[in-house]
């Protein structure tokens, strides 16, 4: 699948730490989402995770017929060995992952790559990447889901980074429905990235909707 900024809009981020390790629930909540509209998702398997390596790319090869299913993108984090085996769409590298030159060598064409930057000198080096179709920024807010990340950097900041990309960016990072549409509106981003805003809704197809309509 070509990659396209619309993708980024309502960008889906998950595992199965998300919810206590449930595998169940997990694709049932991520179906849901799939449902209702989200216009990607990453799988993001971390550390913490209780699945063995089987267990682990069987669900990648759930989540890539589900996201098949409802057309949407497939997306994983870091993990371009994994992406490769199950055909994704594309993979995202942090800069605590794989050096992203070798994400690009080993993928090529078959599948796109974002990159996460958080301060104007990351984005320095990307914007010298000829391969990379957009860009991960954040948290904008404080946030509870990722035990490593960087600090808070808020609306001012972001748009300086959005101003000084040559790539879409998705925003990350402590967004909620409440906060989601001035986050795009004051920063200019393409998008806006949640994991536990959607994992964790009691509502799961609402919220979707809901991040759907700022657009």
């Amino acid at each position: 699948m070509k990659f396209k900024p619309e993708m980024l809009r309502v960008y889906l981020i998950a595992g199965t730490q998300d919810v206590n390790h449930d595998v169940d629930d997990y694709l049932q909540r991520v179906e849901k989402a799939l449902i209702a509209g989200v216009t990607a998702f990453q799988f993001r398997e971390k550390g913490s995770s209780q699945l063995t390596a089987d267990e682990r790319l069987t669900l990648a090869q759930q989540c890539r017929e589900l996201t098949t299913k409802y057309d949407v993108p497939l997306i994983i984090d870091d993990d371009y060995e994994l992406a490769i085996k199950v055909h994704a769409d594309g993979v995202h590298v942090g800069q605590k992952d794989q050096r992203v030159e070798q994400v690009i060598a080993a993928v090529g064409d078959d599948m796109f790559v974002g990159y996460s930057c958080n301060t104007k000198a990351q984005i320095d080096h990307a914007n010298q990447l000829q391969k990379i179709a957009y860009l991960g920024s954040g948290p904008v807010f404080p946030t509870g889901s990722k035990d490593d990340a960087d600090p808070v950097m808020g609306f001012e900041k972001l748009k300086e980074l959005v101003e000084y990309s040559n790539f879409p960016i998705v925003a990350v990072g402590g967004i909620t429905p409440d906060n989601a549409k001035d986050t795009v509106d004051k920063t200019g981003v393409a998008g806006i990235s949640g994991i536990s805003m959607i994992m964790q809704s009691p509502d799961v197809e609402q919220t979707v909707k809901d991040l759907l309509s700022i657009y």
